[in-house]
């Protein structure tokens, strides 16, 4: 494996300003995952992916060639190009930290941001190891553009290697993934793939198999505006029902600050407008996917609460499906976990099956049809100034699709 070559890639990755913007009207919602993605088709066809193409949206597709004279399915390798718009992704500078002694790594651009190992103790089991990090003052964009360098180093690995045998391998770079958006212009019947697998997971030799199911609930909040100094009897303040409707959602094991493991929560997570109007934006999430219904229920019933205790005003509240628990479609192909716990016992190692409580693209692209489990590749700590990735376990999961991919292309039976 080329460990120098792999982190050149991903320090020229992260450099790449790919936040993704919140509200934009424009697919992909900013610039800069354009520009990687252009890169990236350089660097794909530079290998001899001569299909290597980025399309109308921004999406990155090339193929991998079959090197085997019988069918074997296609599998689709997938990673997203945009950054979290929650902290800064503009003008990245990562520090490598070669040979880690372990104790803290204080971030240079801004000393007040220190990576502790107890906040963060899987830094305990990597002392010896290469560990890369921001300045401090953004994010590092391990998510996910350490899938990004890990799948386009796996691929240059099986082209400068044609003793290893495989089927066809089809990589997919997607955008917007960190607003929600990130398989909204895949068309898996171009892409013609049997099985995928998301290459977005955090450490090491994980294969996150179940995820939460979500919807998203928008709460319009309509009061009655008039001048303060006439407004008696006359006025409803919809910030006042707002604040109302928001008291009678359940808090204790029913929000993101009370839940852990497989509990579902309500999060309430944004706000704006004025005495006329307010919005929210809700998160329902549960891995039950009936029981969704339940959360939607809740909601009603703080709808049909507020609107009695506040004559006048008016609440509508629109739920809608955001994506669904990937264990669901999972199901209905086993080998697309069972082959990636085989290909890590055949290096020596064991595979853990993790929940996820949140969703990646694996979760809408299993919901649509493709069985797509996530594979960790190394990252830590997302969409924080304090995120970092792992070199060695970067190298670890190059080498575990190089020993899967051709499990695929093995004879049954």
């Amino acid at each position: 494996m080329n460990r120098q070559r792999l982190l050149e890639r991903f320090l020229r990755y992260v450099q790449v300003d790919t936040t993704a913007r919140s509200g934009a009207e424009s697919y992909p919602s900013s610039p800069g995952q354009l520009e990687l993605g252009k890169m990236l088709v350089a660097e794909l066809r530079q290998l001899g992916l001569s299909d290597a193409r980025q399309d109308r949206h921004g999406i990155v597709t090339a193929t991998v060639p079959s090197n085997v004279d019988r069918e074997a399915p296609v599998v689709a390798l997938f990673a997203h190009l945009d950054t979290s718009p929650e902290t800064s992704g503009a003008g990245v500078r990562p520090q490598v930290i070669e040979d880690y002694r372990g104790g803290e790594l204080v971030l240079p651009g801004a000393p007040g941001q220190v990576i502790r190992p107890d906040e963060h103790p899987e830094l305990k089991d990597l002392v010896g190891r290469t560990i890369v990090t921001s300045n401090g003052t953004t994010l590092l964009g391990a998510d996910d553009k350490s899938g990004v360098a890990v799948i386009v180093e796996a691929a240059a690995r099986l082209v400068e290697h044609p003793e290893i045998q495989h089927g066809p391998v089809r990589l997919c770079f997607t955008c917007d993934e960190e607003i929600g958006r990130g398989v909204e212009h895949v068309d898996l019947k171009e892409l013609g793939a049997r099985v995928g697998y998301t290459l977005d997971g955090q450490g090491a030799d994980t294969i996150d198999v179940e995820t939460f199911s979500a919807d998203l609930a928008s709460v319009a909040i309509h009061g009655v505006n008039i001048h303060p100094g006439i407004a008696k009897g006359r006025m409803v303040n919809a910030l006042r029902v707002a604040a109302d409707f928001l008291v009678r959602f359940p808090f204790a094991g029913a929000s993101p600050e009370t839940t852990e493991d497989r509990q579902g929560f309500l999060h309430p997570y944004e706000i704006q407008g004025g005495v006329g109007e307010v919005r929210i934006q809700t998160l329902l999430r549960d891995f039950e996917t009936p029981a969704l219904e339940r959360w939607a229920s809740t909601l009603r019933e703080a709808v049909a609460a507020s609107m009695a205790a506040f004559p006048g005003s008016r609440i509508d509240l629109d739920i809608r499906p955001q994506y669904r628990n990937m264990a669901e479609g999972l199901a209905r192909e086993p080998r697309a976990v069972a082959y990636a716990q085989r290909a890590l016992e055949r290096l020596g190692r064991r595979a853990r099956l993790t929940i996820v409580r949140g969703g990646t693209d694996g979760s809408r692209l299993t919901e649509m049809g493709l069985p797509t489990p996530n594979l960790a590749c190394g990252q830590h700590w997302p969409h924080s100034p304090l995120e970092w990735a792992c070199l060695d376990e970067m190298l670890s999961a190059v080498q575990w699709l190089v020993e899967m991919l051709p499990i695929w292309a093995e004879p049954i039976g």
